[in-house]
C-alpha cells in the first residue's frame, strides 16, 4: 500500500496569512506516524512567482517525505528552478520530474503557459511524459500530476482557464494502461470525476477555497471561501487502485 499526500496552491508570497496555512499543513504531515511515500505539490507554489518567494516556500515545504513540485499558472519557470528546486539558472523550458520507486512511478508535467492562465501540455512534455512510461515496467502504477484540469469541473472561473489539448493526453493514456490515475490543482476545491477512464483528483487549495457556483457568494463578488480552513488530499494506491481521502488541517 503506498499513501501519497497531495497538497495545492499554496501562493507563498511575502504576507503572513500564506505561510501559516502552508506552515499548518507541513506541521500536520510531518507528525504522521507514518511514512509517506511522497508529498506532491500540484503548482501555484508561490503567488507571484518571485525569487523571494520561492526562497521562503522552499522553506515552508521542507520535509521528512521526499516532497515532488510541478508548477502552476501563478509560477514562474527560472525562479522554480532556481530557488525551489536548486537548479541551474537560465531555462523557460517545461519543469517535467519523475520520482520513481520499486512500487510506483510519479510523472509531474508542467502544464503551465508562461503569461497565460489556462494550461497546455507542450509536445515536449507530451514526449517526456511517454519516454517516462515505455522506460516504466507495464505492471508498475504510474500517476500523472500537473497543475491544471484536463476535464471540466463544471465551476465556469475553473473551466474557462483548464487545461487544453487534452485530447493529446487522453489518446497518450490509451496506449499505457498503466496510468493509474491523474492528479492535479488549480480549483481551490477537492472534486473527483473522471478523465480518459482513470480517476482525475483534484487537491483543495491550501491559501483558500473556491466557492462553487451554486453557493450563496455571501457578498459580491466574493468567489473565495477565506475562512475556511487549508486541506489536503490523501491517495492510496493498492494494486493499481486508488482510494482517496480528505482533510482539513487547523491552522
Amino acid at each position: 500500500m503506498i499513501v501519497i499526500a497531495h497538497i495545492s496552491d499554496t501562493h507563498v508570497d511575502t504576507g503572513p496569512r500564506s505561510a501559516e496555512r502552508t506552515r499548518a499543513v507541513m506541521r500536520y504531515l510531518e507528525e504522521l506516524p507514518y511514512d509517506l511515500h511522497a508529498i506532491v505539490v500540484t503548482g501555484d507554489v508561490t503567488d507571484h512567482g518571485l525569487p523571494a518567494e520561492y526562497e521562503l516556500a522552499r522553506e515552508l515545504l521542507a520535509s521528512r517525505h521526499p516532497v515532488l513540485f510541478c508548477p502552476g499558472n501563478h509560477d514562474e519557470r527560472d525562479a522554480f528552478r532556481r530557488h525551489l528546486l536548486a537548479q541551474a539558472a537560465g531555462s523557460t523550458a517545461p519543469v517535467n520530474q519523475v520520482h520513481r520507486s520499486a512500487d510506483a512511478v510519479i510523472a509531474l508535467c508542467d502544464s503551465s503557459v508562461p503569461g497565460k492562465d489556462e494550461g497546455l501540455l507542450t509536445e515536449e512534455t507530451l514526449a517526456w511524459l511517454e519516454d517516462v512510461l515505455v522506460q516504466t515496467a507495464r505492471h508498475t502504477p504510474v500517476l500523472v500530476g500537473f497543475h491544471h484540469p484536463p476535464a471540466d469541473l463544471h465551476i465556469p472561473y475553473v473551466d474557462g482557464i483548464r487545461q487544453f489539448g487534452a485530447e493529446r493526453l487522453a489518446a497518450l493514456a490509451d496506449r499505457h494502461r498503466n496510468i493509474a490515475g491523474f492528479l492535479c490543482g488549480h480549483a481551490h476545491t477537492a472534486a473527483a470525476t473522471v478523465f480518459a477512464g482513470r480517476p482525475l483528483l483534484v487537491a483543495p487549495g491550501v491559501v483558500s477555497t473556491l466557492r462553487l457556483p451554486w453557493e450563496h457568494p455571501g457578498v459580491p463578488h466574493g468567489h473565495v471561501h477565506l475562512d475556511q480552513p487549508p486541506a489536503l488530499a490523501f491517495h492510496v494506491l493498492d494494486e493499481g487502485r486508488l482510494t482517496t481521502h480528505y482533510r482539513h488541517v487547523s491552522v
